[in-house]
């Protein structure tokens, strides 16, 4: 009889671990779950676009290949916030994992839509000063991501080594974007600082540009833009007024000096993305959170001159500054 037992339980635990066997096999065979992440990008211009290819390397980097372990669902708003609206809600309703904005109103109409999934800021100049999070270091919510904050003081420093007879500089932004309302108010202060006679002008729409452009040409030595989808959406522009009458435009953004500019202190736009695609997938992973991953600043750029369009407008470059953009930055020829 015991001999009787001792086989039956033989068997018994014999049919348990083959059991358990089949059932993690089951679950080694079960395919995993892919990740949806939501890009929503404001609009279609180089540096949002350059945002955007880095997001996608960012992300490949840390693992994740679209296509093959992870559902990249691109919107593009082409500027229209009803767009927004709808295509963040859109994520909402099918759930994604994660959503990044590239550009403050797409972040914004994130931010709105979706509070319990993670939204990463693509690119955002000032985070909490438009309301996105209740500290730069500690965000708090649901919330984190990457400043595009461009280097103001080194940038102005470059206009006034560009510009060493300048008497008037002007700054054009559109008064409805929260990022170029935010730089035109600390370039202000800034220039005050510096005494640097600073003249204004904004705009609501890219349909004021060539008004706006003409009018400022006429009473400025330089014109500096600061960070702005608007112009950047319509550079050329502002360029070919600005050429018309000899002035030199200095933006915050490196890609538009390719577009026509003169120099900056650039952030790299494509770098920008590549760090917000690395966070996204750190959030994913779940080794950060954004209510305690800090907002990742840039506080320093890159020299880019254009050599060709300083050519054009009779404007010597720097000697030193020449250097420094052949050996540590970019030279446009």
């Amino acid at each position: 009889m015991k001999k009787k037992y001792l086989i039956s339980g033989v068997v018994l635990i014999f049919v348990v671990i083959l059991g358990v066997a089949f059932f993690q096999g089951n679950q080694k065979q079960k395919p995993q779950a892919k990740p949806t992440v939501g890009i929503l990008q404001l609009m279609s211009h180089p540096a949002l676009d350059a945002i955007h290819k880095g997001i996608i390397h960012g992300l490949d980097e840390e693992g994740y290949k679209p296509g093959k372990n992870i559902k990249i669902d691109f919107q593009n708003a082409q500027n229209d916030q009803s767009n927004l609206k709808t295509m963040s809600t859109k994520f909402a309703n099918e759930d994604a994992d994660l959503s990044i904005g590239i550009a403050t109103p797409s972040a914004q109409a994130l931010a709105n839509t979706i509070t319990h999934k993670p939204v990463i800021l693509g690119a955002i100049t000032d985070p909490k000063g438009a309301g996105l999070v209740k500290n730069n270091e500690r965000p708090g919510g649901n919330i984190t991501g990457v400043s595009d904050q461009a280097p103001l003081k080194e940038q102005l420093n470059l206009i006034k080594q560009f510009m060493p007879k300048m008497k008037t500089l002007g700054i054009i932004y559109t008064s409805s974007d929260d990022s170029a309302v935010a730089q035109y108010k600390m370039f202000v202060k800034l220039c005050k600082q510096e005494n640097v006679r600073l003249k204004a002008y904004s705009i609501a729409n890219t349909n004021d540009l060539t008004q706006v452009a003409e009018q400022a040409v006429r009473s400025v030595d330089a014109i500096y833009v600061p960070t702005d989808n608007t112009i950047a959406g319509a550079m050329q522009t502002l360029v070919g007024a600005a050429n018309n009458a000899k002035v030199p435009v200095f933006p915050a953004v490196d890609t538009m000096v390719k577009q026509g500019g003169v120099a900056t202190y650039g952030i790299d736009q494509y770098e920008l993305g590549v760090a917000t695609g690395k966070m996204s997938a750190q959030i994913l992973k779940g080794k950060k959170k954004p209510s305690t991953t800090p907002i990742k600043f840039f506080r320093h750029g890159k020299l880019i001159i254009n050599e060709k369009q300083a050519t054009k407008l009779g404007i010597k470059i720097p000697a030193n500054l020449l250097k420094e953009a052949q050996q540590k930055g970019e030279l446009i020829k």
